[in-house]
């Protein structure tokens, strides 16, 4: 399971929803640590909380899937594009993406409801200086913010 993190003005849970087939690329990511994540520990089928963050009340928003392999994300390569590498090439790309599908858009889970659950101490998320794009969530997480979410429904 995965926290993946998405500025709203960029792409929101509800762009998710209305897109082609209901999915879109993760691209953009230019952190060396989530980009592994990315890359080599996601699976085809991996479920994630879609979080909104650069937000008034940042918070989990819904659910989508994993469902490509990763592939070059190609804004790396596009000088105009903030996303843009200098350093990155066709041949060497440096940054990578996965396509995400729509599951679900579920009541919103505002940041400051998570770090009040004792249960969530350990969560990557709630970690002290974690700026991270995207975090594994553990089994205990999923399944506790999971019931959170239908309780709230």
């Amino acid at each position: 399971f995965w926290l993946m993190k998405s500025e709203p003005d960029e792409v929101s849970i509800d762009d998710l929803a209305a897109a082609r087939d209901r999915i879109v690329p993760w691209f953009g990511v230019r952190n060396y640590q989530a980009r592994n994540f990315m890359r080599d520990a996601m699976a085809v089928g991996d479920l994630a909380f879609f979080y909104h963050s650069g937000y008034t009340e940042p918070g989990i928003a819904g659910i989508c899937e994993v469902c490509s392999e990763p592939y070059p994300d190609a804004t790396q390569f596009v000088a105009v594009d903030p996303y843009f590498d200098p350093k990155s090439s066709p041949e060497k790309p440096r940054w990578w993406l996965r396509d995400v599908r729509f599951v679900k858009k579920t009541p919103y889970l505002t940041l400051a409801e998570l770090r009040s659950y004792p249960e969530l101490a350990n969560m990557r998320l709630l970690a002290r200086g974690n700026r991270l794009s995207i975090t594994p969530v553990s089994d205990a997480e999923w399944a506790f913010i999971t019931q959170q979410l239908m309780e709230r429904q």
